[in-house]
């Protein structure tokens, strides 16, 4: 196993992770922008607003993109196991 394989595959799992908490860490982002702004114009402080819409959120996108997610990753690690024999040798 050469160096420039090594850093292959950490390259392709380093996107793959970044693909999979995408959807997730964006979707948190937006609504805690939204809910933020709601509370920067009424100025209503309470740091506890935020939480239900955002795990509400979360959910809902995990559902919504949780079978892409598990395809990606299974697709990746299938592809690593089929690469075992090559790399050993």
């Amino acid at each position: 196993m050469t160096p420039e394989v090594v850093t292959t595959i950490g390259e392709q799992a380093l996107w793959v992770t970044i693909l999979l908490a995408a959807p997730l860490l964006g979707s948190a982002l937006a609504v805690g922008l939204l809910i933020g702004m709601f509370q920067a114009a009424t100025s209503i402080n309470e740091m506890t607003l935020s939480f239900i819409p955002k795990l509400l959120v979360l959910v809902i996108a995990l559902i919504v993109a949780g079978p892409w997610m598990l395809s990606l990753i299974i697709n990746f690690t299938r592809q690593l196991m089929e690469q075992i024999p090559s790399l050993i040798s």
